[in-house]
C-alpha cells in the first residue's frame, strides 16, 4: 500500500475512484476541504480514521500532509506502448515530456502538474536514477498524478528512437540551443528536461532532433527544471492550441 498526502491529492483520489484502504484524518482537521473529504468518502464507503494530528506527522514524508491521508493501492506505472496506441485513437498529435535523470520529487510532482494542466498525454521517466512517484511527488503534483500518466522506462535514448518511429519530434531543453520561442513546437511532439544539476545527458542530447533554450539576463544562469518545464511546456501549450 502507498499513501496520498494533502487535501488536494486525497479529493482527486477519490474522484478518480483509486482504490481506499482508508483516509486518516486529524481530530483537529474538520473545516473547509477536510467536509469535503469526510462526504465524498462517505459517500463512496471508505473507511474514515480520526486520529491525533502527530500520528500524521510520524507517518507524513512530504511533511505538508494538511491533516489527512489515504492509505491507497500502489501507483500504477503505464506502458508507453499502450500510451502510444490511445493517443492515436484520440486522432491526437501525440505530446510526451521525458525526463533525463531528475531527483527531486518537488520538481517532478511540479512537472507532472503542469503536464495535467497544458494538456500533455504523459510522463517519462528512467527506472535509474531518477525520483520515482513518491508521497511528496503526489503532493507536489496536487492530484495531477491521478490524471498524467506515468511511464518508466530502462533506457531513455532508446525510448526517443522509438518515439522517433512513431513521428514524434524530439527536443531538448538546453542552453546551447535556439530560442524556444523560435522554435516550431507544432505537431507529435516530445521535450526532454534535464536534471537539476548536470542537465541532459550527452547520449539523450544527441539522440533528440533539436534544441530550445530560454534567454536570461540574470546573473544566474540556470533555472529550476520544473520552472524551466513550465515555461517550455506552456509555450507548446500557446503554439498547439493556436493561441497569440
Amino acid at each position: 500500500m502507498a499513501i496520498i498526502e494533502g487535501r488536494n491529492p486525497v479529493i482527486e483520489a477519490i474522484k478518480n475512484d483509486r482504490e481506499i484502504d482508508k483516509i486518516m484524518v486529524a481530530n483537529s482537521a474538520k473545516e473547509g476541504s477536510i467536509k469535503k473529504i469526510i462526504g465524498m468518502a462517505k459517500e463512496k464507503n471508505i473507511i474514515i480514521q480520526y486520529v491525533d494530528r502527530n500520528k500524521l506527522d510520524e507517518i507524513s514524508t512530504s511533511h505538508s500532509h494538511q491533516g489527512v491521508m489515504a492509505q491507497v493501492s500502489e501507483h500504477k506505472y503505464h506502458e508507453l506502448d499502450d500510451l502510444i496506441a490511445s493517443v492515436k485513437e484520440k486522432g491526437e498529435d501525440p505530446f510526451f515530456i521525458i525526463l533525463d535523470e531528475i531527483t527531486d520529487p518537488h520538481n517532478l510532482g511540479t512537472i507532472i502538474r503542469t503536464a495535467d494542466a497544458v494538456g500533455a498525454h504523459g510522463v517519462i521517466i528512467p527506472k535509474r536514477r531518477s525520483v520515482h512517484i513518491t508521497p511528496t511527488v503526489v503532493k507536489a503534483s496536487a492530484g495531477a498524478i491521478e490524471y498524467v500518466p506515468v511511464c518508466k522506462v530502462t533506457n531513455i535514448v532508446n525510448t526517443i528512437k522509438k518515439l522517433k518511429e512513431e513521428g514524434l519530434w524530439i527536443a531538448a531543453a538546453d542552453m546551447d540551443g535556439e530560442v524556444f520561442y523560435k522554435q516550431n513546437l507544432t505537431g507529435a511532439l516530445g521535450l526532454v528536461i534535464g536534471s537539476e544539476g548536470f542537465g541532459i545527458s550527452r547520449l539523450v542530447k544527441e539522440n533528440c532532433d533539436f534544441t530550445v533554450k530560454m534567454p536570461m539576463i540574470g546573473n544566474v544562469t540556470s533555472l529550476n527544471a520544473s520552472v524551466a518545464g513550465g515555461i517550455l511546456l506552456y509555450e507548446i501549450f500557446k503554439q498547439r492550441s493556436g493561441l497569440k
